[in-house]
């Protein structure tokens, strides 16, 4: 895959700039956040700069970034196209004026990409009008090329058109995912070394902090105030309005601290009707086909390390659920055989609970043997899971307490643990994994790896680093599936 690249954004170098919120995305639920320039105007829309950091969670959908104008015939944006590739249109009175779409195609959901949109419609070079930057790197190769006329007028800072965020004129096909530390610079057609460098020993291009002006119309979003997420703090006032935006849709998965979330390129069953829905910032799976089993795993896995996540599931009907933990090599087969994590492998354990009781619910698969008292669990409960991949023992536990009498903090003696299976984690690489099986209707499950979750959050617990919100705080010693943990602690991504 072209997009998986050394010098991806994981987020996993230590900066010295943090960016500590993103805003989550979510097409479904109609989201989007926008503004207008007003009759003043005062920007300028010959010459401009637009970055943004973006991580995507659902691939193969037209998907508009950000965008603006007055109306679908009047229209400027970038987006994600079908075929994942990325494109830049103008368009006026419905004809282009500029159009790009690029022969690279980015389908890395594990990572945060760089984009800087540059215009300056007064330059001499018409391939220099308009400028695109993925992490640091000038996009040259396009499959469609077409620039704007030598001081032509964009909609970007026009008088009485609108910036919008996640969407372009309210239109559908939305953005997926999460966004970050938005900048739209008025007025200079900046380099992506105004916002981001590479990491002198590791090659990744990672964030540095804006250090020009921003001049009238310039915009800055941070998406640090939960209670207001588009505030803009670049001193220009240009507060966005929110569409279906809440403090719920704030989340600390950044370009500088990456968290898991669902893979949704890992996201099977035995049929491609019964593939689960992947959404709310790949945080939440959703059945589809009845008589299904339907898999998900993390975007990252570990080799070792102390780890936790929580689960939940999201419905109240007769669905089944599993939570747990698979080998690299056993994970593409449970979907093919129609099973779950933890169904006949021997290098799978989950925990399987369901609101109708059963034989085969409340306790740890394959064996379904332990504990021998069953601790069934529905969606009233929220399941945490201790992976110790140093001392090879898994916890599971329902609302903080750890079935089977199970100890995380035993180390080696593994107390109440549950051993990993020859061959995987300590020896192998052990990836969080979780599944729904289909009945009558639809089934859900939530998942937290810490950097955002739609389980309600009482508590707001963090790890012993300070990273993650949970329900409940990590056993000692036990960390958020984070880059920065990674980095710091161990593991693999």
């Amino acid at each position: 895959m072209e997009t998986l690249q050394r010098t991806a954004n994981r987020g996993s170098v230590s900066t010295g700039y943090d960016i500590d919120n993103s805003t989550k995305f979510e097409a479904d639920n109609t989201e989007r956040m926008y503004r207008a320039w007003g009759g003043s105007g005062g920007g300028n829309d010959q010459t401009w700069t637009v970055s943004l950091w973006v991580k995507r969670t659902e691939l193969g959908a037209l998907q508009y970034i950000w965008g603006g104008g007055v109306s679908a015939n009047d229209v400027i944006y970038i987006s994600f196209e079908d075929e994942d590739t990325l494109k830049f249109r103008s368009t006026k009175d419905g004809a282009n004026d500029c159009i790009y779409v690029t022969n690279r195609k980015f389908r890395d959901t594990s990572a945060w990409y760089h984009i800087v949109t540059a215009c300056d419609t007064t330059s001499g070079t018409a391939g220099n009008r308009i400028r695109f930057y993925i992490n640091g790197v000038e996009e040259t190769s396009f499959s469609t090329e077409t620039d704007f006329a030598q001081n032509d007028n964009t909609l970007h800072n026009a008088n009485s058109s609108y910036m919008e965020i996640g969407t372009v004129i309210g239109l559908a096909n939305r953005f997926c995912g999460y966004i970050a530390e938005v900048i739209s610079i008025s007025g200079s057609q900046l380099a992506p070394t105004d916002f981001g460098e590479y990491d002198d020993d590791s090659g990744i291009w990672i964030p540095k902090q804006y250090t020009g002006s921003f001049p009238q119309n310039s915009v800055f979003l941070e998406f640090k105030d939960s209670s207001s997420l588009g505030t803009d703090t670049s001193g220009n006032g240009q507060t966005f309005t929110l569409q279906n935006i809440s403090a719920t849709d704030q989340a600390t998965d950044t370009p500088t601290n990456n968290f898991a979330t669902l893979n949704p390129v890992f996201a099977y069953s035995a049929t491609a009707s019964a593939n689960p829905i992947i959404s709310e910032g790949a945080t939440v799976l959703t059945t589809q086909n009845s008589g299904y089993w339907h898999n998900s795993v993390s975007t990252i896995a570990v080799t070792s390390g102390k780890w936790y996540f929580e689960a939940q599931p999201g419905t109240s009907s007769t669905h089944v659920t599993a939570i747990g933990y698979g080998d690299e090599e056993d994970v593409y087969t449970w979907g093919v055989a129609n099973s779950h994590v933890g169904g006949s492998s021997t290098k799978s354990n989950a925990y399987l609970g369901s609101d109708t009781a059963g034989s085969s619910y409340g306790r740890i698969f394959p064996a379904n043997s332990s504990p021998s008292t069953r601790v069934n669990y529905t969606n009233s409960n929220i399941v945490g899971v201790a992976i110790d991949a140093d001392n090879g023992y898994v916890y599971w536990a329902k609302d903080n307490t750890y079935i089977n009498s199970g100890d995380p903090t035993s180390g080696s003696s593994g107390t109440g643990g549950y051993a990993v299976p020859s061959g995987t984690g300590t020896n192998g690489i052990l990836i969080p994994s979780i599944a729904a099986y289909h009945h009558t209707s639809l089934g859900k499950i939530l998942i937290n790896f810490g950097g955002y979750t739609t389980i309600s959050i009482s508590s707001g617990a963090s790890d012993g680093n300070g990273y993650g919100t949970f329900e409940y705080a990590p056993p000692s010693g036990y960390l958020a599936l984070c880059t920065k943990n990674l980095a710091s602690d161990g593991g693999s991504a």
